[in-house]
Parts: C-alpha cells; sequence; structure tokens
C-alpha cells in the first residue's frame, strides 16, 4: 500500500501562516482589450479579459467566451454553455478530460460530469465575477496544479475586490422563462490593506425544449489584504445547481422524431404506456424518450493564498484548499420496476468528493535567471454509489433522494496525489532572448474498494520520473516575436464511475498489470505581432498522443453495465492556428482565427478478440476545420457585437462511418451604457441573441460515448444545440 499524507489542521495553519508567494496573484481586470496574445510567453497562450466576459449571456460559461480562440472547440445543448451532461470542450482534438483547469490556482479536476475529482467552472464562481481567463493550447506551466492537462490548460481569475465601498446588481430575463438575479456588495478598503466582497446569485430557467427547470444559486466571497510588500487571498464559494436533462438522439431519431423530440415529462401515463412496450407517435423504441432525467450539484469550495517577499529577490507563494461535493445523477428507467409495480424506477449515480490540497511555490530571481521550484500535493475522498428508487407518479423528484430500495454498486476511492516541478527562465541578449528549461514529476496514487456490487478494487499508480518541458521566445524587435516551445505531459487514472475500476474484478485484474497512462508530447512553433492598430499571432503545432485509454460500453448507457477498459494506443496531431485583433478605428474592431486540426489514429484496438480497423481515420468530435469572425463597435454609449463561426463536420464514429454536417452559428450582443443614471453608477442595458440565425444542428457528440461504428444513425449519443434565444440585461451599481 502506497503511503498517504494527511494534512492535518494544524500544518495547514503553519503552512498559511509561514507560506509566501512568488509574485502578486493575477486576478486584476484588463478592459482596455478583448483578447491578449501573450507576449513574450514561451508557449501558445491567450487571454479572454473581462470586456468580452461582460458582453456574454450573463451564467454563461467562461469556456464559451474560448470558443472564439484558435484551436477551440466549444458545444453545449444549452444557451448558456453551462448544462454539465452535453457540455463539450475541445482544444487540438484533445477533449475536456485530457486538459488541466484551475480557479485562482486551485485545480478543478477535467471537470468531467462524473464529478470524480473537482467540479466545473459554473459551479465554481458566477460568471460575473471572473476577471480574466487564460487558454495554453499547447502546454501549461509546469506549476500547473493538474495530472489531466495533456492538450493544453485553461486558467481562470477571479476578480479582485474593488477599493471603493459599493453595491452592484444585475437582472437578466429572456428565453424559456429565464430569471438571473446578480447582488455583489463591495467593502472597500479599510485601514491595514484590506477589502473584501459578498455576491449572490440566483437563476431561474426552462429547458430550451421538453419541460424541466435548470436552477443555481450561489454564493460567492472573495477577502484580499496587502500588508507591506505581501499579500493574503482567500475566496469560498458556494453552489447549489439542479438541472433537467435533454433526451440524447441518434440521427434516426432526429429524422423520425424532429429536433425539438424530449423526454416524455409531464405526460407521466405515456411514459408508463411505453415502459410497457406500448408507443404513440412514431415511438418505436423504450430508449426514444424517458420520462424524465436530471443532475443535481452541491459544492463548497475554499482557497486560500499567502504571498510574502522573502528578500529582494525571493519569494515563496503557498496555496491551501478545500472542496466539498455531493451530487446525484437521476434517470426514469423503464429497465427497473418499482417494488409497488409500476415499471419505472429512478435510477441515480450519487457522488460525493472531499478534497483538500496545498501547493508551495518558491521563485529565485538571480541575475538573469528566475529559478522557479515547488510541490502540489492532494488527498480526495470520492464515492460512488448506483443506487434505485421506487416511483408514484410524476411528481416532482428533482432533489437528492434518500432511502432506496436498491444498490447495484457502491465504491470508495482514496486518491493521493504528489506532484514536484523545477524550472529556469534566463533571460539573454538585453531581454531579447528567453529560454525557459523545466520539469515535473508527477505520482498518482488510487486505492479503491468495492463495498457492494462486483466491480473492482485494488490500487492503481501513474507516475513518471521526469515530464520535461523546454521553451524559447525571441523578440525580433518591438512588434515582433517568435516562440518554440517542447513539452510533454501524463494524464493520471481517473476514480469513478467510468475509470479502470468500473471493469469487474476479473477484467480489472487482467488489465491493471499492463495499463499505462495517457501521454503526450507537444511541439509549438509562432509568431506573434504588436502593431499600432493589428495584433495577433500564428502558430503551428505538432502533438503525439500515446496509450489510448477508451472505456468501451457493453450495453446501453441507461442499464448501466461494467464497462471494458482498453489501450487503442496512438494519436498523432498536426495543425496551424491563426488569431489577429484589428482595430479599424477608434469605434471599430475585427476579430478573427483560423483553426486547421488534423487529429488521426495511428493504432487499431481489439474488441472482445476482434480487430478494429480505426488506424488513419479522424479523432470523434474534432473538427478539421473552424473560422471565427466578431466585429465590434463601442463609441459613446453604444456598443454591440456580432460574430459567426463556421465548424467543420466531425466524425462520432472511430471508424467514420457517422458523422454530423458542418454548420454556421451566429450571435449578436448590443446595448448602452451610461456612467450615472437615475442615481445609479455604470448604468447599462444589454440584448443577447444568441443563435441569431436559428440554426438546427447537432451540438454535443459522444453524450453517451462514442461507438466503434454507426452505419445506420441509430447510436443515440448525440445533443441538438438549443435554438434562437432572447435576453435581456440591466445592470448598475450604487
Amino acid at each position: 500500500m502506497a503511503t498517504q499524507f494527511r494534512l492535518t489542521p494544524i500544518c495547514l495553519i503553519l503552512l498559511q501562516a509561514f507560506g509566501v508567494s512568488a509574485y502578486a496573484q493575477e486576478t486584476q481586470d484588463d478592459q482596455s482589450k478583448i483578447v491578449i496574445f501573450g507576449r513574450g510567453k514561451t508557449r501558445q497562450v491567450q487571454d479572454v479579459t473581462k470586456a468580452d466576459l461582460l458582453q456574454t449571456v450573463p451564467g454563461s460559461s467562461p469556456l464559451k467566451t474560448l470558443d472564439k480562440l484558435p484551436g477551440v472547440s466549444f458545444q453545449s445543448a444549452d444557451p448558456f454553455g453551462a448544462y454539465e451532461w452535453s457540455t463539450r470542450f475541445s482544444v487540438r482534438g484533445f477533449n475536456q478530460n485530457q486538459m488541466g483547469f484551475t480557479l485562482d490556482n486551485v485545480p478543478l479536476g477535467d471537470m468531467s460530469y462524473g464529478n470524480n475529482n473537482g467540479l466545473h467552472i459554473s459551479r465554481a464562481i458566477s460568471s460575473e465575477n471572473i476577471g480574466r481567463v487564460t487558454l495554453s493550447q499547447g502546454a501549461g506551466a509546469v506549476g500547473t496544479a493538474s495530472t489531466s492537462n495533456l492538450g493544453g490548460t485553461v486558467q481562470f481569475f477571479s476578480s479582485n475586490p474593488t477599493d471603493e465601498t459599493g453595491f452592484s446588481a444585475a437582472q437578466t430575463i429572456g428565453s424559456n422563462s429565464t430569471y438571473r438575479t446578480f447582488a455583489r456588495v463591495d467593502t472597500g478598503l479599510f485601514a491595514g490593506g484590506t477589502k473584501a466582497y459578498l455576491s449572490v446569485t440566483r437563476q431561474r430557467a426552462e429547458k430550451s425544449k421538453g419541460v424541466g427547470a435548470q436552477d443555481q444559486d450561489q454564493f460567492n466571497s472573495k477577502l484580499v489584504n496587502i500588508f507591506g510588500e505581501n499579500k493574503f487571498t482567500a475566496f469560498f464559494n458556494y453552489s447549489d445547481r439542479r438541472e433537467t436533462d435533454y433526451q440524447d438522439m441518434s440521427i434516426e431519431m432526429t429524422n423520425r422524431l424532429g429536433y425539438d423530440w424530449d423526454n416524455y415529462a409531464p405526460d407521466w401515463q405515456r411514459a408508463v404506456n411505453a415502459a410497457k412496450g406500448i408507443y404513440t407517435g412514431k415511438v418505436n423504441s423504450l430508449d426514444d424518450a424517458y420520462y424524465s432525467a436530471s443532475g443535481l450539484r452541491k459544492d463548497y469550495l475554499f482557497g486560500s493564498t499567502l504571498e510574502n517577499k522573502l528578500g529582494n529577490s525571493t519569494y515563496l507563494k503557498t496555496t491551501y484548499y478545500h472542496h466539498t461535493n455531493e451530487g446525484q445523477g437521476h434517470w426514469y428507467t423503464p429497465y427497473v420496476a418499482s417494488t409497488n409495480g409500476i415499471p419505472i424506477a429512478i435510477r441515480t449515480t450519487e457522488y460525493s468528493i472531499g478534497r483538500d490540497g496545498i501547493i508551495g511555490d518558491l521563485t529565485w530571481d538571480l541575475n538573469n535567471h528566475s529559478i522557479n521550484a515547488g510541490v502540489w500535493a492532494e488527498r480526495s475522498l470520492h464515492t460512488v454509489t448506483r443506487n434505485f428508487y421506487d416511483v408514484i407518479d410524476g411528481r416532482d423528484t428533482n432533489y437528492f433522494l434518500k432511502n432506496p430500495t436498491s444498490t447495484g454498486f457502491k465504491q470508495d476511492f482514496t486518491t493521493t496525489t504528489t506532484q514536484l516541478y523545477l524550472q529556469d527562465t534566463v533571460s539573454l541578449m538585453s531581454d531579447d532572448l528567453k529560454l525557459n528549461f523545466g520539469f515535473k514529476t508527477p505520482k498518482v496514487t488510487i486505492n479503491a474498494t468495492s463495498l457492494i456490487g462486483t466491480r473492482a478494487s485494488g490500487q492503481i499508480v501513474a507516475s513518471k520520473t521526469l515530464l520535461p518541458q523546454f521553451g524559447l521566445n525571441y523578440a525580433l524587435n518591438k512588434n515582433d516575436e517568435i516562440f518554440a516551445s517542447l513539452s510533454q505531459n501524463m494524464r493520471a487514472f481517473q476514480p469513478g464511475v467510468s475509470g479502470p475500476f468500473s471493469q469487474s474484478q476479473t477484467a480489472f485484474k487482467l488489465s491493471s498489470a499492463s495499463i499505462k497512462p495517457e501521454t503526450s508530447t507537444t511541439l509549438d512553433l509562432g509568431y506573434r505581432f504588436k502593431h499600432d492598430s493589428f495584433v495577433g499571432s500564428i502558430a503551428a503545432y505538432y502533438a503525439k498522443f500515446e496509450d489510448r485509454l477508451l472505456s468501451v460500453a457493453t450495453c446501453a448507457g441507461i442499464v448501466g453495465c461494467p464497462s471494458t477498459f482498453v489501450n487503442v494506443g496512438k494519436v498523432e496531431t498536426n495543425g496551424i492556428e491563426a488569431a489577429a485583433l484589428w482595430s479599424l478605428n477608434k469605434d471599430w474592431s475585427w476579430f478573427n482565427s483560423l483553426t486547421y486540426n488534423n487529429s488521426k489514429y495511428k493504432s487499431n484496438y481489439l474488441d472482445n478478440g476482434k480487430v478494429v480497423n480505426i488506424e488513419g481515420t479522424q479523432v470523434v468530435d474534432s473538427p478539421k476545420l473552424m473560422l471565427k469572425t466578431e466585429l465590434s463597435y463601442e463609441a459613446g454609449n453604444w456598443f454591440s457585437r456580432i460574430g459567426g463561426k463556421f465548424t467543420d463536420k466531425r466524425f462520432y464514429s472511430y471508424t467514420n462511418d457517422a458523422q454530423v454536417p458542418s454548420y454556421v452559428l451566429a450571435n449578436l450582443s448590443a446595448g448602452y451604457k451610461q456612467k450615472s443614471f437615475a442615481g445609479l453608477k455604470d448604468f447599462s442595458v444589454q440584448v443577447n441573441v444568441e443563435n441569431l440565425l436559428n440554426k438546427q444542428y447537432f451540438s454535443t457528440l459522444g453524450s453517451n460515448g462514442f461507438p466503434k461504428s454507426d452505419p445506420t444513425g441509430t447510436e443515440q449519443t448525440l445533443l441538438t444545440g438549443s435554438p434562437r434565444q432572447f435576453f435581456v440585461t440591466v445592470s448598475g451599481k450604487l
């Protein structure tokens, strides 16, 4: 058994009391530009600023805002991009589970719906309190607290409390009975250098098709204290999210039942009849619809960072965090009857998480060297349970259920993570040339215990002694620079409902001896430019992805059979990215981005002893071509923005015999703002139109996994995008 560490309260207090920091926390809002191209960085990096985030619909996932950047594909079935079952975020062919995410240094895990090692950004913080978002398409910094960032990292930074005392509020109303209220109080700067804010958010909305609530309540708070050359920050955030699911579709179902087809609710009798095999309308299958389904998540997230200056050239930053989560996924299944004789029961997947972690980061600035070293350690306790509950009728059950009638399986997981890193950035030739050398040594140990059912118990370890990273940045002149980076990364195994322990004990024993963690090697070469009215970047990249792991389903998703976990070999990716922001004049600006991404499977794999021929096929859910254009206007009190994005066809079967067509999606925002109006400061009225042209398209692919083949289009693993939606937001400050 591997040695485990435990963060005792005394240790945590001492670490916070004596920890210090490398540099000021990167949370300042920059409203001067929409996109900042990582000037001086040795990697491909872009920042989306507060100015950009403000023009999205309040409540929208910041991941949706990143969809404008090169390399990024974002999909969701709802207009906010916050419905977690449908949310898909990929960069250069790497999906969301193969990326790393942090909020103010605190790791968010891979933000998977299975909810095993973190939480989604839409729950971690209200969108109104995000100050900036940084995307590293190829490789994040070696100090990033993630063991899933094969394909890049996304770092979210919360806005700081203001120096002035104030109260701000915003009210959004719109399509699908959307009603979102946001209110925030800033204390202002006290004597002694302390300031803080508290905010509350309440959102109520219906689905864009079918019936069901999409509700969320949030509380956010943040404190900043600056004493001398030192800084202490802390935040506490709470989220209670309850969202009703959309029905997973197939191409055949969509052709037969239409894009607007959804689950039966509130027609309880039709659902009961269907469970008995009595179909009406164009329904011809038990899986064409269920009565309803939903996801419930309740999270408490705390993070604190102490930054101190130890001397003229030495800095230490210590971050401690704690996360508690409770979650349930509900599904009215016609495959299991209630004990009272009704041919439907509620099947749940129930989650709990308790995470504690600490990150220490030490920096020495020595002449032309900046040496950075650190450690990240986390201990996470996770439980996943499959329960069944009786139903009586179609009454609302969108709350945490208790007292199940039976349990299919229950597993406990203890995951211990340690990661050391060291890097040196050297400035040469009067700072025109920067060289970066570094490495990290991650180790993740999972101990699983099967309490009920036939799923596996055991231990599995993912570790690498050395994952190197090299970078170069050379300033050709004051306006132009070139950069290059080479990095290796590893994705650790995952606990939870779909990881290697989702297999039977026999299958786990057969695979665990030879299974390897996924790894990637990424090379970036690029050029950045910054002129008076024209800024941007161009990059070419190559990535080799090895030991790709695939969880192969052995039955329909709602049945929930143990899966088979297999190594399907290599993927190679190469492509070109370009982005530019052109200031046409003082009022108008024009943003464009281009992505060409060629991601191919390089190996076949075995499925129950049979070879599945996928060598040379395109990676699923990976469009080859994406184009984004966006025109913005701001003059006086008026502002507006209109943009559109072309997304190429996407395959959703590994053999590439099933695909969804390309599409263009357009959005519009416009509004009026005034510094002072009717006693309010920074008053604004904003209108947002999502899916301006009311395009019918498939958004999410692989909602129930990706099949090896689907020539008839009957695999039920797609979700349709939301139709045109209208929203109006009024905001101001006192």
